[in-house]
C-alpha cells in the first residue's frame, strides 16, 4: 500500500446532513445505504457546464461510474448527453431516457453480437481504439442491406499525451483507418483523448491542447473533437481540477481555428462522486492500544477503494461529546485481511449502533459493487425537494442463487 494511501488523516470531514436525517433513513431503508443528493449533483452539473462558453460544446455523463436511472435521468434533464464505455451503458441510457442520437460511444474489444446490438439501438456515433475493431465495424457495416450511418471517431495512442496506455490508434495509423472505412462511405471525422483515470492536475489536460489539435488535423476531415474524460476528483482534499481554467484555454484554442470543430466533453467522476453517501452503521469497537478498530455493517465489495480509483474516501462521524480524536480504522464486516473501508482516520470514539457517512461515494461506488465475499448489495436512495425516495431496492440472500442449476 502507498505510503499517501497509509498518512493519516488530520482533517475532520462534515456529515452531509443532520444525524437524525442519517438514523431516520438507515431505520427506514437499511443499512448499509448508497444515499444521493439530487441538488448536489445539478450544481455540480450546472458548474461544470457554465466552465467553458465555447459555442460549439456538448457535456456526456461517462455512465460507468454510475448507473442508476433516476441518477440518470436527473443528468438528461439538465441538457447532458451520454457517454456510453459498454452496451450495457447504452441499454440503460436508452431507459434513462437519452435518446441514441445523444449518446457517444466509446469502448473496447467488440465482438460482432455487440456491434449488431449498439447498431440496433441507432448509435450512431463511435470512438475505436484500434484498426481491427474498426475493420469489424466496417465490415458488418458492408454486410447490412442498408448503408449504416456513422460518426468514426479513433481513440488516441500517443506516448507523449496519453502515456503508455494499451488504448487508442497511433498517429502513424490514421492512414490505414481512412483506407478501412473508405469502402464503406464512412469517414474519419473524430479524434478522443483519454488523459488517464482520475487526474486531477488542470495543467495536464491544457498543455495537451496544442498537440492534440495538431495531430487532430491529420485527419482529414475532421469536425469532432472529445476530450473525454479521466477528469478527476479530490477525494480527501488535494488538487481540484480547475473547470474554468480548462475551459477558458479550450475555448481560446478552438475559437483560433478557421472553421468551427465540434467539442465533447465526458466528465464522469467529476460530476457525480461528490452527490453520493455510503452509510454505514458501527457494529463493533475494539481497541489495539491507542488505535480504535470499528467494524460496520458494510465492506469493500460495495466500495472501490486503493486498488482500483482515488484511495479511501473520507469518513465523517456526528458530533460526539467527547471531542478527542483517535487514530481509527473502519473495518468491514468480513475476515477478509484487506477490507478496510478507510484508515488511520482521526475520529472520535464511537459505539455500536453510531452512524458513519463515508463521502464522495457517488462514483464507482454502487457500479463497481460485487457479490464478492457473498454479501447482497445495498440499497439506493435520492433526495430531492421532495423529500427521500428509493431508488434501487436492497437485495437479499436469494440473489446468491440467480444463474445457479443445482
Amino acid at each position: 500500500m502507498t505510503e499517501s494511501l497509509l498518512q493519516n488523516e488530520t482533517k475532520t470531514h462534515s456529515p452531509p446532513f443532520s444525524e437524525a436525517m442519517a438514523q431516520r433513513l438507515l431505520s427506514t431503508y437499511g443499512s448499509p445505504l448508497y444515499v444521493y443528493q439530487a441538488d448536489i449533483l445539478r450544481q455540480t452539473l450546472d458548474d461544470i457546464t457554465r466552465s467553458i462558453d465555447y459555442p460549439h460544446v456538448q457535456f456526456h455523463f461517462a455512465s460507468v461510474t454510475n448507473g442508476n436511472i433516476a441518477l440518470l435521468q436527473l443528468i438528461q434533464q439538465a441538457g447532458w448527453g451520454l457517454h456510453a464505455n459498454t452496451p450495457g451503458d447504452v441499454f440503460l441510457g436508452l431507459k434513462a431516457g437519452f435518446t441514441s442520437d445523444r449518446i457517444v460511444y466509446t469502448g473496447s474489444n467488440l465482438n460482432r453480437a455487440d456491434i449488431q446490438q449498439l447498431i440496433e439501438w441507432k448509435i450512431e456515433r463511435f470512438n475505436f481504439d484500434c484498426l481491427s475493431q474498426l475493420q469489424d465495424f466496417c465490415e458488418y457495416s458492408g454486410s447490412q442491406p442498408r448503408s449504416i450511418r456513422a460518426e468514426i471517431g479513433l481513440r488516441l495512442n500517443s506516448p507523449e499525451l496519453t502515456g503508455d496506455s494499451r488504448i487508442g490508434v497511433r498517429a502513424a495509423e490514421f492512414g490505414k483507418a481512412k483506407e478501412i472505412a473508405q469502402p464503406q462511405g464512412l469517414r474519419i471525422t473524430g479524434l478522443h483523448f483519454y488523459r488517464g483515470t482520475g487526474t486531477n492536475a488542470t495543467s495536464a489536460f491544457t498543455q495537451a491542447i496544442d498537440r492534440l489539435i495538431a495531430i487532430a488535423q491529420l485527419l482529414p476531415h475532421w469536425r469532432t473533437l472529445d476530450f473525454g474524460g479521466g477528469f478527476g476528483y479530490p477525494y480527501r482534499g488535494g488538487a481540484v481540477f480547475d473547470w474554468r481554467e480548462f475551459g477558458a484555454a479550450i475555448t481560446e484554442r478552438l475559437s483560433a481555428l478557421s472553421r468551427p470543430i465540434e467539442l465533447v466533453i465526458e466528465p464522469g467522476r467529476s460530476a457525480i462522486a461528490g452527490c453520493g453517501v455510503l452509510l454505514a452503521k458501527v457494529v463493533s469497537v475494539k481497541w489495539l492500544g491507542d488505535r480504535q478498530i470499528v467494524g460496520v455493517d458494510t465492506t469493500v465489495s460495495n466500495l472501490s477503494v486503493p486498488a482500483v480509483h482515488g484511495g479511501y474516501r473520507a469518513i465523517a462521524t456526528w458530533e460526539t461529546d467527547d471531542v478527542s480524536r483517535h487514530e481509527t480504522d473502519i473495518c468491514g464486516n468480513t475476515t477478509y485481511s484487506r477490507d478496510y473501508l478507510g484508515r488511520n482516520c482521526w475520529l472520535p470514539k464511537l459505539k455500536i449502533g453510531d452512524a458513519i457517512a463515508i463521502l464522495d461515494s457517488g462514483a464507482y461506488g454502487y457500479a463497481m459493487s460485487s457479490h464478492f465475499l457473498h454479501r447482497p448489495r445495498p440499497a439506493e436512495v435520492l433526495i430531492d425537494a421532495k423529500g427521500d425516495r428509493l431508488i434501487r431496492q436492497r437485495e437479499d440472500y436469494s440473489i446468491l442463487l440467480n444463474g445457479q442449476v443445482f
